[in-house]
């Protein structure tokens, strides 16, 4: 029997890449899965694909992460429908690639608010549940963009370098209710065509390939399962080692 049986399952940015395939593994582990995207035709196809593997049916919400008076609710109708929460997945995310000067403090605070501030505010609000039952389990998506960037990606570094601070202190705040708190930082997981990948996208990762969704799913499962509760406060990095390695022009 699957350690993740019954257990309840929120995760957001649902409807496609790595959240699409968050929701398909943990509802092949027989989790009860709840899905929040703000696109409501790719959540309902990662429903329907749910359903067609054989797997319980899926809860779906269409939810903005950018309205925060939208999160408490959504997190609420999910505990009315359950009865509880277990783990939460603040897998969404975007980001604005503008030249600093031309970032406007719209694109900013749509980036800053998607990112962090719904994360604290899906954390806060699943929290709340949590602790009823004295045991919960919080996964925040960070990036490798919090170490290192590429140009003109300044609100999407530092809603990630954000989250990564905000999950430790999240963990030590929550640890007292048994809720714990880790982030995940991916590195490049092709969420596209992976055959199109030609041998130089591969090669210049140390581990010798680029990565996949089913990389962070493992690490999802990983952190989460209902045993493994020793681990809180952590930022695990998924990145192939390609931010161990130095690289110079030749």
């Amino acid at each position: 029997m699957s350690a993740y049986m019954n257990k309840v399952v929120i995760i957001t940015g649902a409807g496609g890449g790595i959240g699409r395939t968050l929701a398909m593994s943990y509802a092949s582990e027989a989790a009860k899965v709840a899905l929040f995207d703000k696109d409501e035709q790719k959540l309902r196809e990662t429903q329907r694909l749910i359903e067609e593997a054989g797997y319980e049916e899926a809860y779906g919400r269409v939810l903005d992460l950018s309205d925060s008076h939208a999160i408490a609710p959504a997190i609420q109708a999910v505990a009315d429908q359950f009865g509880h929460i277990d783990i939460l997945i603040n897998n969404a995310g975007l980001g604005r690639s503008k030249s600093p000067y031309e970032l406007d403090i719209d694109d900013w605070d749509y980036v800053i608010d998607t990112n962090l501030r719904a994360t604290f505010l899906c954390s806060r609000e699943a929290a709340k549940v949590m602790r009823k039952t004295g045991k919960g389990s919080i996964i925040n998506m960070a990036s490798t963009r919090a170490e290192m960037s590429e140009p003109n990606t300044e609100a999407y570094a530092a809603s990630k370098g954000g989250i990564i601070a905000l999950t430790h202190a999240l963990a030590i705040s929550l640890g007292k209710d048994g809720i714990q708190v880790n982030a995940i930082s991916p590195g490049w997981i092709e969420t596209g065509d992976y055959n199109a990948l030609g041998l130089a996208d591969h090669q210049q990762h140390p581990a010798g390939r680029v990565g996949k969704p089913e990389d962070i799913a493992r690490a999802c499962l990983y952190l989460t399962a209902p045993d493994n509760d020793f681990v809180t406060g952590i930022n695990l990095t998924i990145d192939g080692g390609m931010t161990r390695k130095m690289i110079y022009l030749e």
